[in-house]
């Protein structure tokens, strides 16, 4: 009898197991970790880069057209290649489930919404003051032994009334991670990608938000001004706006008392949190970039973080000049480049 018993315990255990393993296959199967699962990494209600923006908006109005994909890819769902497992995914193909010029165009929509632009769609783009096209000419993410991600976008604002390029410029991310010793699932690769593609959106509206803040304050209630945004190589940009020279009436010739003088013009200057760079070149005329944006033209003053920069300067028939700088807060400091033909 007790033979029997042990032959009938040993009959239910072997089963037991069969059955757990059963289960496990089927949920392995499903989640993609053999053949047969749905390997598109899914977007749809996950939080894309960007955020909801605030109640009162500028009068800078613009409206924002698709982003033109111009990877090397061809397939325009393609995120990138994995030779690592990504559980969830069946195969060596990143797939998304929507084209990678969509999530680019709502996240750089999301950013300038967030930034506090009043984003025309519909019927009333067509009164925009401004718009932005762009084109995709790297964003790609692979999984490796580390997870790899390259983006390159290029953005350009017009004014919508004239067709006048009013800023252009090129945000480069370039960044890896370990996923750890678990490795990644398919929203762990989603997670990443946004947060990347919400770095490049941010750059890209806070530079165009700084040239037009300097060139058109009006539309933002601010004075005129303007500042840098690291990792943006700007290819056009409005100048300064120059406030209107200040008008005096002697006594009695129509002066009204109480008037109240325009504000200055913004005047970089060196300060207790920053340093002034003063770049002067011969010949003048040269454009001149910092730390590979884009500023102005010399002679150029700017008020910079305190710290070592580069500075390249370049004009059309001469060789480039790069140097080294150092800017200390509250000192000025001044530079003079001569550039050989």
């Amino acid at each position: 009898m007790s033979r029997l018993l042990r032959h009938a315990a040993l009959v239910v255990l072997l089963s037991a197991v069969a059955g757990c393993s059963t289960v496990k296959d089927a949920k392995d199967s499903v989640n993609g970790w053999f053949n047969g699962g749905d390997s598109t990494l899914s977007t749809t209600g996950k939080k894309t880069a960007g955020s909801s923006g605030p109640l009162l908006k500028y009068a800078a109005t613009l409206r924002v057209n698709k982003y033109v994909d111009q990877r090397k890819q061809g397939n325009p769902r393609l995120l990138g290649i994995t030779t690592q497992r990504v559980r969830g995914v069946d195969g060596d193909q990143l797939l998304i489930d929507q084209e990678i010029a969509n999530i680019v165009t709502v996240a750089i929509k999301k950013r300038f919404d967030g930034e506090g632009y009043e984003v025309l769609e519909g019927s009333s783009a067509s009164n925009a003051l401004f718009e932005v096209s762009g084109v995709i000419k790297d964003l790609t993410l692979n999984v490796k032994e580390r997870d790899e991600i390259n983006i390159a976008i290029e953005t350009t604002l017009k004014e919508v009334a004239t067709g006048k390029v009013v800023w252009s410029g090129l945000v480069m991310e370039k960044n890896d991670r370990f996923a750890g010793v678990s490795g990644n699932n398919k929203d762990d690769v989603i997670a990443y990608l946004n947060k990347e593609l919400r770095i490049a959106s941010n750059k890209t509206v806070e530079a165009i938000s700084a040239s037009l803040m300097a060139s058109q304050p009006e539309l933002f209630n601010l004075t005129a001004g303007t500042k840098p945004i690291p990792g943006v190589t700007v290819y056009v940009a409005p100048t300064a706006a120059k406030a209107a020279p200040e008008q005096t009436a002697a006594p009695g010739y129509g002066a009204q008392p109480g008037a109240v003088a325009p504000p200055p013009a913004y005047m970089p200057r060196a300060s207790a949190m920053a340093g002034l760079l003063l770049v002067n070149t011969n010949p003048q005329r040269a454009k001149v970039y910092l730390d590979g944006v884009y500023y102005g033209l010399s002679p150029l003053r700017l008020e910079m973080e305190p710290g070592v920069h580069a500075i390249s300067v370049k004009l059309e028939g001469y060789k480039m000049v790069t140097e080294k700088v150092s800017v200390r807060k509250g000192d000025n400091t001044e530079m003079e480049l001569n550039l050989d033909r």
